[in-house]
């Protein structure tokens, strides 16, 4: 499954810019590049993320529902 650019949102509500995939230099994992498209006590607006795209792209438990980690808004 791919991950487009464009605006996500996180299951906690909060929202970010996926800008592509990367590949991880040693072992080809890939890797979705975002940033924060908010601020945050530890961490400015705009700051760079990756995170594997198998856990990207993953459900997570909330509340008893299965619902994406991440969604295209």
């Amino acid at each position: 499954m791919d991950v487009p650019p464009g605006k996500y949102r996180h299951y906690k509500d909060k929202d970010y810019e996926v800008l592509g995939v990367a590949l991880h230099s040693e072992t080809h994992e890939e890797l979705v590049v975002y940033k924060m498209l908010y601020d945050a006590p530890d961490f400015p607006k705009g700051s760079f993320w990756v995170r594997p795209k198998k856990m990207f792209l993953e459900k997570v438990e909330v509340d008893g529902k299965q619902v994406p980690r991440f969604q295209k808004v």
